[in-house]
């Protein structure tokens, strides 16, 4: 797995597009490409590398209803299991697996005390730069924050990258993961005894306000889209859970809704085009219909009159400690 998601309708443009099916802005993952044709959210790929790369501004335009999903219920006891870790007298150091643009560190970092180092992983330098800008300075108790980077393929990880590591962080990332990926980073994090918070996972469910009728076929394509080759989409977060068991953890699972409304019309613009599109990449039968349904939510949604809740969920993995981990 590489690492590296108009006021009276659609411009024409928006139909090209849709009849395409590669669609910007499904919002599938922060940073993070499966490596297949039509992923929403991404850019074209360097001349010296043909991995898909996602647009910064997509991650962008995210980040902020990101932050507001994230399940806060989760960092208590996170902060329990950091307090006590061996050798808690150093820094923090957290690897945060496609980082994309950062927002995870940003997050994250203000909400823990301590001096902290981050690891940022992700295929695309171009994301580094990004996050590296972007970085926080400091803890929730005034610590420094520090930052480096490091390009690199997360279907590799083992527990000997992360030796000195005390917490593995990732954002939207298990839906776009195999089974084998999965399990390799469950067993990584538990052979080094080093927890994880995964957040933001699609789990497959989307709940409109105002509903329509087409709304269950276009999210049973986009669910099917998720599911394409290996990948598990909204499986994803129940196989972690599985995973992580097998190998020892304490896991507990916390609900993290997307919940858009008028204030986040950009972003639900976005992501429709992109649910959209990919949904008719999944079933190109759906082509026909695609475009006045776009149409309709998308004037709702420049009306100020369209709700979405997208839901995800977040996932934190306690592994027993060991005695390398830091």
């Amino acid at each position: 797995m590489s690492m590296t998601a108009t006021p009276s309708g659609v411009p024409e443009q928006d139909a090209n597009v849709v009849a395409s099916g590669v669609l910007p802005g499904a919002g599938v993952g922060a940073g993070v490409t499966a490596g297949a044709p039509g992923v929403p959210g991404q850019r074209a790929g360097a001349p010296d590398d043909d991995v898909p790369r996602y647009a910064p501004q997509w991650l962008q335009l995210r980040e902020g209803p990101d932050a507001a999903a994230r399940a806060p219920e989760l960092l208590d006891p996170l902060r329990i299991r950091l307090a006590n870790r061996p050798g808690r007298g150093g820094d923090l150091v957290i690897h945060d697996l496609g980082c994309g643009t950062g927002s995870m560190g940003r997050w994250l970092a203000p909400r823990l005390d301590g001096a902290q180092h981050w690891i940022l992983h992700d295929r695309d330098p171009y994301l580094l730069h990004f996050a590296t800008v972007g970085a926080p300075r400091a803890a929730a108790d005034g610590s420094r924050v520090d930052v480096t980077t490091q390009r690199g393929d997360i279907g590799r990880l083992t527990a000997d990258a992360l030796t000195g590591a005390s917490l593995v962080t990732a954002s939207a990332l298990l839906d776009v993961l195999t089974l084998e990926e999965i399990d390799r980073l469950a067993a990584a994090c538990a052979g080094a005894g080093v927890p994880a918070l995964l957040t933001l996972s699609v789990v497959g469910r989307v709940e409109f306000a105002p509903a329509d009728p087409r709304d269950a076929e276009f999210a049973e394509a986009f669910n099917a889209h998720q599911r394409r080759g290996e990948l598990l989409g909204p499986d994803a977060i129940t196989a972690a859970c599985e995973a992580f068991d097998r190998h020892g953890a304490t896991v507990r699972v916390h609900p993290s809704p997307w919940r858009l409304g008028p204030d986040d019309a950009a972003l639900t613009q976005e992501w429709l085009r992109g649910w959209v599109g990919a949904a008719v990449e999944q079933r190109p039968e759906l082509a026909a219909r695609a475009e006045s349904y776009l149409q309709s939510r998308l004037a709702a949604c420049a009306a100020g009159e369209l709700r979405a809740v997208v839901h995800h969920s977040d996932l934190l993995a306690l592994p027993r400690p060991t005695d390398g981990a830091a």
